[in-house]
């Protein structure tokens, strides 16, 4: 049995890169209740307190690749009670250009607030801090200066409110949350800037104007049935995260704000993780995911048409 499970999660590290697709998420899904695999064992206490280092590659569905390293803390404040901290290094390589910088920071408090032999329920609240305005430029010579889409940004640019809820059992993780931007961002990407200059219109079209963007609200659910063993373990899941209002922009041509058609509804991946704890402090996860329904359009650069994360973590 173990040299099986050893077998399974080498094989879906080394073929990651082929098969795995991730989801339209500003953030919010990885946050307190609402993270993925979360470790619940009755046996042994859960030790409140740890860090974990990730580290992220996503392909868009256009040319740009992202890449993140991330610094993700929680710290018991209370004896039921925790503090998230998430600091990203983002970088963005792409037909438009460059661009590196540090990410928004995500802060969230959660509380157990009901436990049994059965059961945990957990609730959270937080934020995320923007660390610039979205509107980086262009530093390709013959594009310099030009504004990059959302895609490229290291930052969306906007201070969110964050709000979810977790039922969590030994197999099953129940999980909803909202998310909401206050405010709208400095970003002045229009495709039309840049026509004459790249050399394909139609490639240009597919980047949808994102002109002083705010992003509309988004809810997401997560459904994840786990199974666990000793050292391993592994979950699958569906994530579906819907936007229930639009987003807005500034018109190119009339400077009035407008609501692009389809910047709203269903984006859904199907998510799978696989760990193994060398001891109940210490460990190592992978999470893959596949896209499979995603909004038509995006101005907010947030989908994704591959993704891996791979993690390290302790807990102390």
């Amino acid at each position: 049995m173990l040299r099986c499970l050893l077998f399974a999660f080498t094989a879906l590290l080394f073929s990651v890169d082929l098969i795995a697709q991730g989801c339209s998420d500003a953030g919010f899904c990885t946050m307190g209740a609402m993270k993925p695999d979360q470790p619940y064992n009755k046996k042994v206490p859960i030790r409140l307190m740890s860090i974990e280092a990730s580290f992220y590659r996503g392909t868009t569905t256009l040319s740009p690749v992202i890449y993140s390293a991330t610094i993700d803390a929680n710290f018991s404040i209370f004896e039921k009670t925790t503090l998230q901290v998430k600091v990203p290094y983002l970088a963005a390589r792409g037909n438009f250009g460059n661009t590196a910088g540090l990410s928004d920071i995500s802060l969230c408090i959660t509380r157990n607030v009901y436990s049994s032999e059965q059961f945990d329920v957990s609730v959270s609240l937080g934020g995320k801090i923007p660390t610039n305005d979205s509107d980086l430029t262009s530093t390709k010579p013959e594009f310099e200066g030009l504004p990059l889409p959302m895609y490229y940004q290291t930052s969306l640019g906007s201070w969110d409110a964050i709000a979810g809820i977790s039922v969590i059992t030994r197999k099953w993780l129940f999980a909803t949350g909202v998310q909401y931007a206050f405010n709208e961002n400095n970003n002045q990407f229009a495709w039309q800037e840049w026509s004459g200059i790249y050399p394909s219109e139609e490639y240009l079209k597919k980047n949808d104007n994102a002109i002083e963007l705010k992003r509309g609200t988004d809810i997401m659910f997560r459904v994840e049935r786990n199974f666990r063993y000793s050292q391993f373990n592994f979950s699958v899941g569906l994530l579906p995260i819907y936007r229930i209002t639009n987003d807005e922009t500034t018109d190119y041509f009339t400077g009035e704000r407008i609501k692009p058609d389809g910047a709203k509804g269903l984006a859904l991946s199907a998510i799978g993780t696989a760990g193994y704890s060398f001891n109940v402090r210490n460990g190592v996860k992978l999470l893959v995911g596949h896209k499979l329904v995603q909004r038509e359009t995006n101005p907010d650069g947030l989908t994704r048409h591959l993704v891996t994360t791979v993690s390290y973590f302790y807990r102390f």
